[in-house]
């Protein structure tokens, strides 16, 4: 008797961001994701983005409008597994009413960015759209059968909504007490190769003629957001610049995001007026593509990250340090969250009290003067520990398992302000949205 080999899983990854050459955070984690997947299932991953080419694992791609995402039902239709962040209602709609496994990717804290994004905006409008990143928080928790996150800390911070939300009864605890099976980590990754040792592309040096070839580059090698604080950075090398000529700050992305564009304006004027602009402190006014990133870490003496005390900071994961680790890149940051704690504790550079420029100035010296050799061996190890195929094993098991998915929570039930903000979107906001550009 001829026996059909069982079908693979049909996986659909929504993604708001573009994917592609130019990627940000959500783009690249949901691209090597779909990698890791495509060895074990049929994947796509609709994009917000123009590219319809397949990317380099065979993952198929669909680009879609976030506010106008017909372009989706049909797939959501089809899909045994969904992976999604908290989507707007009409998607959220789709995916409660299908077959398929939802799994909700929590691993951006973006309820807290929220606060941090709209600060001195009008206060119904910021009201309005932190009331409406809750909502979509709080439908997810209701419709997801899994969810992921970045970190230990951001898990114990979602299994306080979802008890919150009176989603962790007898029933679901006694099926597991641990509630791995319902949420995990699946942390930023990096590849499983390190860079070759001559890193091909273009990186700083060749970007900005102000570089020779003695100065020590200190990158920040993300972009510039409203929640980030590059004052700090700016004014520590300002400062120890004048005892050490050498040191360059050099921002490697610039984004055209309207949160990012503010937060340049920003740090651009603080470095004209501190009189390192352009010369000490360099801004690459385009986003760098995520395959030549290789080359700017190749030529970084150390990386630098420099964050406010806050709550998006406590929740965060600061992705990119996780290419510094791949690279060997030793890391001087703020404290505050899990990848600083992570840089203190195993000598992976140095870290700094949130706002003390003269700190993390220190930190550069300690980790310019010491010996590079001695930070290779830690850095490679983190690096290790956040492969991809290591990281995504959770995604992987509620892939390919086989059996129902366990059973939606369903805690609660929506607010009346909840229920009347889903009907406004569905009858008109949502195209308002699309035509000012708001994700």
């Amino acid at each position: 008797m001829n026996v059909q080999p069982a079908r693979r899983p049909r996986v659909l990854f929504i993604c708001a961001d573009p994917v592609g050459e130019r990627m940000a955070g959500l783009g690249i984690r949901y691209s090597e994701l779909a990698a890791v997947l495509a060895t074990h299932a049929e994947v796509t991953v609709a994009h917000g983005g123009q590219s319809a080419e397949p990317l380099p694992s065979g993952a198929s791609t669909l680009p879609y409008a976030p506010h106008d995402p017909s372009a989706l039902r049909a797939p959501i239709a089809a899909a045994d597994v969904v992976v999604a962040h908290p989507q707007w209602p009409l998607v959220t709609r789709w995916l409660r009413r299908s077959s398929a496994r939802v799994i909700f990717d929590l691993y951006d804290p973006e309820t807290l960015e929220t606060l941090e994004l709209l600060a001195g905006e009008r206060p119904l409008v910021r009201r309005l759209m932190n009331s409406a990143t809750l909502d979509r928080l709080h439908d997810a928790l209701r419709t997801g059968h899994h969810f992921m996150c970045a970190s230990e800390k951001q898990r114990d911070l979602w299994l306080g909504a979802l008890l919150a939300l009176r989603g962790i009864d007898p029933l679901t605890y006694d099926a597991d007490p641990s509630l791995r099976s319902i949420i995990d980590a699946v942390p930023f990754g990096v590849p499983a190769e390190p860079p070759p040792a001559s890193a091909a592309g273009p990186g700083p040096r060749e970007r900005f003629p102000q570089l020779g070839g003695d100065e020590e580059i200190m990158l920040w090698n993300g972009g510039l957001w409203r929640w980030l604080d590059p004052e700090t950075a700016i004014r520590a090398v300002a400062g120890l610049q004048r005892r050490r000529p050498s040191v360059r700050l050099v921002f490697m992305g610039g984004s055209d995001q309207p949160a990012a564009v503010e937060a340049t304006k920003r740090a651009r004027a603080l470095a004209r007026d501190l009189g390192v602009l352009d010369h000490s402190v360099l801004f690459n006014p385009g986003w760098v593509p995520y395959a030549e990133r290789a080359g700017w870490l190749a030529q970084a003496s150390c990386a630098l990250a420099t964050h406010p005390d806050h709550l998006e900071t406590r929740f965060a994961f600061r992705t990119r340090l996780l290419d510094c680790f791949w690279a060997g890149v030793p890391v001087v940051c703020t404290q505050g969250d899990d990848l600083a704690d992570r840089v203190e504790r195993e000598g992976l550079g140095a870290t700094a009290p949130p706002g003390d420029d003269e700190a993390v100035a220190a930190g550069i010296e300690r980790v310019l003067d010491g010996d590079r050799g001695a930070f290779a061996g830690p850095l490679a190890s983190a690096a290790a520990d956040h492969v991809w195929p290591r990281v995504a094993a959770p995604l992987v098991r509620w892939t390919t398992e086989r059996g129902h998915a366990v059973p939606r929570l369903g805690p609660g039930a929506p607010t009346a302000g909840h229920r009347a903000r889903t009907t406004a979107y569905l009858l008109g906001g949502r195209h308002l949205l699309a035509r000012r550009g708001r994700v």
